[in-house]
């Protein structure tokens, strides 16, 4: 008989465990959650509300075996994630392995070190039903919300869609920050700078007002012509700046995002990996607590490392309301390890733990800020010039905090100035050259993954383990698509006055432009707009919020789980109800964009069946609706008449290859080319309406060329006995069925016999 079993949730961290524990002990792992909802069901009793869970196909044969070891075990430790979820995994280990509580211990840790895990085996707890009653709670509402919803967007828009409870929040902030984009018009300025010389050293200056027009930025230059610039006031201070705190998710995510150009998923990912492998904390948290052992050893570390004058031992407080996972924040298991073993990815997140934690322990940077204001003779306008000396680095040794989501704003800042050191009031400084550029007013960014989690921590929608795969699930929904904007070029003026004169010049840009942001799809947009008309309380941020807030009460024990279901459900089912019975005159989404011309027939653009689509003609005309798929570069918002009915052009003939018409079309799966009866897609980048014959022969001759190289060899012995090329090599395709060649085959794969395919085919079969 085994002494110990202990279960935690995944291979990777049951592996790590079991190198800490003797042999007494047999670390299993469940992989994930046991038991769930089931997929195709509500799986919940409407009347009770009580949840009906199921024990996947997949999974039947591992219960089978934990059950097995269970039985064989003196005692059970359940060690699954300290968090709501982890305690979830424990409870449904218990109900389904019939485990008895009072033999059954409950261990948490929130790193996989030898100490931790000892310490955790001395100090075992009972299962926390309240942890768990969070967590059946969240998954039951969001199950409610999902099977009710969904099927009235299947009739009222679009079959095959899904609602979320979380997910569809965050579309309703990317549509709403895209029409605040659409509604923004920028506004043109003039910001002049300048460049003066005083001793022999260069000084960058701004001038303290813009100008609206070229006029008023032209007439400026025109005064500094034959102006004397002196040094008004000089003021220098002392500035420091102190470190940010150690990370949270909602941190990680977002400097992970901008320094390493991580996904907030892939971030969660690694992290994942690191935790589970013992390089750091548990990196699902919302608390920004370093522990007293982990501040002892980072100012050993620093000191070591860099000196006494830079080790500053801080503690930092977590202000966020009902923080769930309230233990630490994510941090090294060891601040002497700098570097860890692992992937590139790994050991690139590992350094930005390493160095954000180890910054926080470390002294504030300081610095001297000097502002010279510099008069111009016979204007009110003053030029300011800021220069900005480190005089001791301090934390800023080991690591700079990211500025945020800047990358596309129109107006980059000067550098910082160094100035003389004998410069003084009344001064004279030679002008060299000053510039007034036009520029346009910034409007409001597309959000990014990581600046969305922001905004969600903001509003207070989600937790640490949520924000991830609500990001995730509206990408693979189609609701929200990470998209490259072209921009549009547009025309600004630089006027510069050196010593020859004033001389102008236009120049071209690219403005709007942006890559990797999140742009809601006409779908995301047409499902958003439904719900915020039918169901404006679930769309709501704080009826989100505070439903979070109740599932704090709910892990804190001062809610019950069933009343709070209830009193949602019993608002809820009436409005969906109402919602599925409601009449209305035009379908979700639908936007008449005016008459075609000659026939006066209605053009409209909606959601069709498989998309978004152009209509020529209604219902209730003599002749059937024609229909146009919506290209990608168009919006049902933004679509004109003209583009429109410029889309009823296809399909078009563009000549003849091989006396065979080339025919471009759109189709349920985007554009192609129709050649000898074969279909070709047309690349995203190339313009159905304007693709040529010789563009079209390139794109069918490719085709071919792909197609004859999956055509490895055929046999006249069996016409259904082909050997063929795919994306992991060469397999054998044999009366519909594909069977993959040995890779000891994979070199002669051209060469093979009719009775060698044959022999693979028995042996797989």
């Amino acid at each position: 008989m085994q002494d110990n079993l202990v279960i935690v949730e995944s291979p990777a961290k049951a592996k790590t465990i079991e190198k800490f524990l003797g042999k007494d002990y047999k670390v299993m792992s469940s992989y994930g959650h046991i038991r769930d909802l089931k997929k195709k069901e509500i799986s919940i009793d409407m009347k009770s509300l009580e949840p009906e869970y199921e024990i996947p196909e997949e999974k039947r044969k591992l219960v089978a075996e934990l059950k097995s070891n269970a039985k064989k075990a003196k005692k059970v430790w359940l060690a699954s994630d300290e968090d709501r979820e982890g305690e979830a995994i424990s409870w449904h280990l218990c109900e389904v392995l019939g485990l008895d509580e009072k033999n059954t211990n409950r261990i948490v840790f929130h790193e996989i070190t030898k100490n931790a895990i000892l310490k955790a085996i001395e100090n075992p707890r009972h299962l926390d039903m309240n942890l768990a009653n969070a967590q059946q709670a969240r998954r039951m509402l969001d199950r409610l919300v999902g099977f009710n919803l969904s099927p009235v967007l299947w009739r009222k828009v679009k079959p095959s869609l899904s609602a979320g409870r979380v997910q569809s929040v965050a579309v309703r902030l990317i549509v709403e920050r895209e029409r605040e984009i659409q509604a923004f018009k920028a506004e043109p300025y003039f910001r002049v700078t300048a460049l003066f010389k005083a001793d022999g050293t260069d000084i960058k200056a701004e001038l303290d007002r813009r100008f609206a027009t070229h006029e008023e930025a032209l007439a400026f230059l025109e005064k500094c012509k034959d102006a004397r610039f002196t040094i008004g006031t000089i003021q220098k201070k002392p500035l420091r700046r102190t470190p940010a705190p150690p990370f949270t998710t909602s941190t990680l995510q977002q400097e992970a995002a901008r320094k390493l150009g991580f996904t907030v998923s892939q971030t969660m990912m690694v992290a994942q990996r690191l935790y589970e492998n013992g390089y750091i904390t548990y990196m699902r948290t919302d608390s920004v607590n370093l522990s007293s052992l982990c501040i002892g050893t980072a100012k050993e570390t620093v000191t070591a490392l860099y000196g006494e004058k830079y080790s500053k031992s801080r503690n930092y407080t977590t202000h966020s309301k009902g923080a769930q996972e309230a233990h630490e924040a994510i941090r090294p298991t060891y601040m002497d390890k700098q570097e860890v073993e692992g992937s590139q990815q790994e050991r690139r997140l590992y350094d930005l733990i390493w160095k954000r934690t180890a910054a926080t322990q470390m002294a504030d940077a300081e610095l001297e800020k000097t502002v010279v204001e510099i008069n111009v003779t016979g204007c009110e306008e003053i030029f300011v010039a800021t220069g900005e000396v480190v005089t001791f680095d301090g934390f800023l040794k080991v690591y700079r905090e990211s500025d945020g989501d800047n990358d596309n704003d129109s107006e980059k800042r000067e550098d910082s100035t160094l100035m003389p050191a004998t410069m003084k009031e009344g001064d004279t400084l030679e002008r060299k050259e000053i510039t007034a550029t036009e520029r346009y007013s910034q409007g409001p960014l597309r959000y990014t993954e990581a600046s969305l989690v922001h905004k969600m921590e903001e509003l207070g929608i989600g937790r640490p383990s949520t924000y991830a795969p609500t990001i995730s699930t509206i990408q693979q929904r189609e609701y929200v698509t990470k998209g490259d904007k072209k921009g549009e070029e547009r025309e600004y003026t630089i006027d510069t006055l050196n010593t020859k004169g004033i001389s102008t010049k236009t120049k071209k840009e690219m403005a709007g432009s942006e890559k990797g942001k999140l742009l809601p799809t006409d779908i995301g947009t047409v499902v958003n707009d439904f719900l915020m008309e039918f169901f404006p309380g679930i769309m709501d941020y704080n009826f989100t919020a505070n439903v979070e807030k109740k599932f704090d009460a709910i892990a804190e024990g001062e809610e019950d789980w069933h009343q709070m279901l209830r009193e949602f459900y019993k608002d809820f089912a009436p409005t969906v109800e109402t919602t599925i019975k409601a009449r209305s005159e035009h379908k979700a989404g639908e936007r008449i964009l005016g008459e075609e011309p000659g026939s006066g027939k209605t053009v409209s653009v909606k959601i069709g069946r498989y998309g978004p689509v152009v209509q020529i003609g209604t219902a209730d005309d003599k002749d059937k609706p024609r229909f146009a798929q919506l290209p990608k570069e168009f919006s049902i918002e933004t679509i004109t008449l003209e583009e429109a009915l410029e889309l009823f052009r296809l399909p078009r003939t563009v000549g003849q290859y091989e006396d065979k018409d080339v025919v471009i079309g759109a189709g349920r799966f985007g554009p192609y080319v129709l050649h000898d009866k074969k279909y070709v897609s047309i690349p995203k980048d190339k313009n159905p309406l304007s693709i040529t014959l010789e563009e079209a022969v390139e794109l069918i001759s490719e085709s071919r060329k792909a197609e004859r190289q999956r055509h490895i060899k055929t046999f006249a012995e069996d016409p259904k006995l082909e050997v063929m090329n795919g994306r992991y090599g060469p397999y054998i395709a044999y009366d519909g069925k594909n069977f993959r060649l040995p890779k000891a085959l994979h070199d002669k794969a051209a060469d093979l016999t009719y009775e060698e395919c044959m022999e693979v085919v028995k042996i797989k079969n």
